[in-house]
């Protein structure tokens, strides 16, 4: 009898780790197949299986998964990776098995798509433009009004985006996504779209289930770089109706509904406004927020949806959990790092992940790959949560030191903060 495989396309740095460790207990044998295995060198140190495959090839994973099924019950296909996911739905089709619909992945990834669609169902969300060159950005900014939000139409995790609160940060930004410096998935198009000011929240859905709702904070403007996550929000009982109400009319009118989706939203003056829909699980540490607040581990029940088993989102535990995300203060190269023993001993730490290792270059760009790890905790209560919270990143230090001068003058990407004591605080 063939071993029984979860094939895997890629993975994030900290939530491909958690998909892996999933399959295995679900008896699952994973593959994690990659354009560049070494990325997942972390996986390889566990006795995983990492293939080289050009991800982007769909002929060269069909035949790769093909190649694998002479030896392998292939019992899914799936990623924790939103720049692949479509091509999950187009293998599933291809070998028949469950998966999400790759031309609702597709729309859904490209920003202003996803927009044109939700402003046809009347979905409350910020005015916006698409800008192919710097006339049509100064344009559209002039036409919606300052403060803009100026982000790729194709991307996630904050690359790129930026708040512009005058021409010349506009001008600035306009030329960083333009001149080079800024990696395009495809041909460059910009979105500036109306800063909608208030809380921000997301949703996490599975099917057409709303699991739960979490509230996100943010570091300081003009960059959305994650500061904090706590799970569940506070909210009332109508804010919570009325998030849970736009999160669900999102994925009508995108045709989604299989499988994992998460709905980020802003409450503003005007109440819920949808910032954006990710047709994917939330990363780490988000599903993992979920399983100590509500006891649903969503990654397990993501994969028995793709191995066609019966899931189950029913929750057996009530308490607060939240992250808090480390995030260096100054460019430069990591000398050292440590406290994370200690911040893990703390009571109702949960997890202590820290992403870099000393002598590490560290070039800020204002998006998720500026944080250098992460603490979580649980507890009863928000305060008390809170409170464990601060005792364990008290504990973590870091020193920076900085680069030459020279270097400092060059606008590098959306992010040039003022230089401060490393620590996590």
């Amino acid at each position: 009898m063939r071993r029984r495989a979860l094939v895997l396309l890629e993975g994030t740095r900290n939530t491909g780790p958690l998909f892996v460790q999933a399959a295995r207990r679900l008896g699952l044998h994973p593959i994690v197949l990659s354009a560049d295995p070494a990325h997942h060198k972390d996986l390889a140190a566990e006795g995983n299986e990492a293939i080289r495959v050009d991800t982007t090839n769909l002929d060269a994973l069909i035949g790769e998964c093909a190649r694998l099924h002479t030896t392998y019950d292939i019992a899914g296909i799936t990623s924790s990776q939103e720049s692949v996911y479509a091509t999950v739905g187009k293998l599933c089709r291809h070998f028949d098995l469950p998966g999400p619909n790759p031309t609702s992945i597709e729309r859904c990834c490209d920003k202003f798509a996803q927009r044109q669609l939700l402003a046809h169902a009347g979905i409350p969300m910020p005015a916006y433009h698409l800008a192919t060159d710097a006339t049509d950005v100064e344009n559209s900014a002039a036409e919606i009004g300052l403060p803009v939000i100026v982000k790729p139409a194709v991307g996630s995790g904050s690359e790129g985006v930026r708040l512009c609160r005058s021409f010349d940060e506009l001008a600035e930004h306009t030329t960083y996504l333009l001149g080079g410096k800024h990696v395009w998935r495809s041909s460059p198009r910009i979105l500036v779209e109306e800063f909608a000011e208030g809380p921000h929240y997301w949703a996490d859905i599975m099917g057409d289930e709303i699991v739960g709702i979490a509230a996100l904070a943010f570091g300081s403007a003009p960059h959305f770089v994650y500061r904090e996550c706590t799970y569940p929000a506070v909210l009332t009982d109508d804010e919570r109706d009325r998030i849970a109400d736009v999160s669900l009319r999102c994925l009508k009118a995108l045709e989604l509904g299989w499988g994992p989706t998460n709905v980020e939203i802003r409450w503003t003056k005007r109440g819920p406004v949808v910032i954006e829909v990710n047709p994917r699980l939330a990363g780490s540490p988000g599903v993992e927020l979920v399983q100590l607040a509500l006891g649903v581990d969503l990654i397990t029940e993501h994969i028995k949806l793709v191995i066609g088993d019966e899931w189950n989102l029913r929750r057996s535990r009530s308490e607060t959990a939240a992250a808090r995300f480390l995030v260096p203060e100054r460019d430069g190269t990591l000398d050292w790092i440590d406290g994370d023993s200690q911040a893990a001993a703390v009571p109702g730490v949960a997890k202590v992940k820290l992403s870099l290792e000393p002598n590490t270059a560290i070039v800020r760009k204002g998006d998720w790959e500026d944080l250098i790890g992460h603490v979580i905790a649980s507890s009863p209560h928000l305060a008390e949560t809170e409170a464990i919270l601060q005792r364990a990143v008290d504990l973590i230090k870091w020193s920076i030191t900085p680069f030459s001068i020279l270097g400092e003058k060059e606008y590098l990407g959306p992010s040039r903060f003022p230089a401060k004591e490393g620590g996590a605080g």
